[in-house]
């Protein structure tokens, strides 16, 4: 909390971002991005609890698969855009789209490798990653609502 020129009181955010000029490292992202980590863990363990006590190992597997590429390329996006806010650099559109298909490619190739590897069961990966990136929007997205809601 800190003090705000009109007498308020403003919170810290919760992601801390080096100055421009600044350096970027994997160990910032990890530690602005560890209750997303928890929730991967948590969602690993509960798959593997629930799945592994109906037999279903390898779907449990797969979905913990999910589960992991859908971290890894949270945790990609979040080291680009720290890369991106340190270096001062504007970003352009072709920069954007390429760094966004690259991840995506490489992501989806994975799952589809893993989804065939592992038929029926590997369809679980697609799940994995479906369940991963809705509970990583609304992480995402309620931070800024309640900011949103304070101004």
């Amino acid at each position: 909390m800190r003090p705000e020129p009109s007498g308020g009181v403003v919170s810290e955010p919760e992601t801390t971002v080096p100055a421009v000029g600044g350096h970027a490292s994997y160990g910032q992202v990890v530690k602005d991005q560890r209750k997303t980590i928890y929730v991967a863990i948590g969602l690993s363990v509960a798959s593997y609890w629930i799945l592994g006590q109906l037999g279903e190992w390898t779907l449990a597997g797969c979905l913990v698969a999910g589960v992991v590429l859908g971290l890894l390329n949270h945790l990609a996006t979040e080291y680009w855009l720290l890369r991106l806010l340190t270096s001062g650099e504007e970003p352009t559109k072709n920069r954007l789209a390429m760094s966004t298909m690259t991840r995506l490619v490489v992501v989806s190739v994975a799952a589809v490798a893993i989804a065939v590897w592992f038929w029926p069961d590997g369809i679980g990966v697609f799940f994995g990653l479906a369940v991963f990136r809705l509970i990583a929007l609304v992480m995402t997205t309620v931070p800024l609502l309640k900011e949103l809601k304070k101004q």
